[in-house]
């Protein structure tokens, strides 16, 4: 084992917490609140609450033109409207991601891609959440499907320039973390 491998192993061992017991505290439609008791490194037993919800996809969905779809929802939490990328959670059945963004790319926009590449993946609030968030790239994305919103979903879809997208999120005029993140990490990867 060479140095900075031996040196990884060592500071995980010392800094791993042991779960003790664990169960759900709250439940409602979207994610849960989970209670872990831990044994902290030093011997400490505490308690440590999380949002659990399902792995999320994240679309950055680009029109044969080269337009972006995105979508205006309304956002409770925050109290306006938002401007963001279309995301959805899995369902317990999915095991093939690009089959859920499909499916959230329709039902959140009406579009539907000719191809969706996955391009990356993030723990967007590991602090606080067990979300995993994997994004994609839709290609020649076309209004071809009903737009199937769920219950508690306001969503109006809309197209921009990719370059007015980006420029939005540099200037903060997009305040979305998943579209910032997403939008950022595909400029920085692009060739």
């Amino acid at each position: 084992m060479d140095d900075d491998a031996e040196h990884d192993a060592r500071d995980a061992d010392t800094l791993d917490w042991e779960t003790t017991d664990s169960r759900i505290d709250y439940t409602c439609p979207g994610f849960d609140v989970r209670m872990d008791d831990v044994r902290l490194p030093d011997g400490t037993e505490t308690g440590f609450h999380y949002v659990e919800e399902p792995p999320a996809v994240v679309i950055l969905p680009f029109t044969p033109d080269g337009d972006v779809v995105v979508i205006e929802e309304w956002r409770q939490a925050v109290g306006h409207v938002n401007l963001g990328l279309p995301v959805g959670g899995t369902e317990p059945e999915d095991d093939d991601f690009v089959a859920a963004a499909r499916r959230e790319l329709a039902e959140e926009t009406g579009h539907e891609a000719d191809s969706m590449e996955p391009f990356y993946v993030a723990e967007p609030a590991n602090g606080i959440a067990n979300s995993v968030h994997h994004y994609f790239v839709a290609r020649g994305c076309e209004p071809t499907a009903d737009q199937e919103l769920d219950f508690n979903e306001s969503i109006r879809p809309t197209t921009m320039g990719y370059d007015d997208l980006l420029a939005a999120v540099v200037d903060n005029e997009i305040r979305d973390g998943r579209t910032s993140l997403g939008v950022l990490r595909y400029e920085l990867a692009r060739p």
